[in-house]
């Protein structure tokens, strides 16, 4: 059995934080069957709440500091090289 991802996701502690700047939390998110790289930042409302400020980017987008790099796209293996 398969377990089905979709419109799922997980944060996980920022271990690597180094400033104020950089997400408490990373992770990603699936939505729609699409993936999504997530940091959230805890924060603080004017009126004293808690919350958690959230921002998502596509799994493509290189920008997500300290991600692994996005693989290489797989080659077709029905795919003759032409040399």
């Amino acid at each position: 059995m398969s377990y089905d991802n979709t419109n799922r996701g997980a944060l996980f502690k920022n271990e690597d934080k180094q400033s104020d700047k950089h997400a408490d939390y990373r992770g990603n998110i699936n939505v729609g069957g699409q993936e999504f790289w997530l940091d959230a930042w805890i924060k603080k409302s004017k009126g004293g709440k808690t919350y958690m400020s959230l921002s998502c980017k596509p799994k493509m987008a290189q920008e997500h500091q300290g991600a692994p790099r996005n693989p290489p796209p797989r080659q077709d293996p029905d795919f003759d090289e032409p040399f």
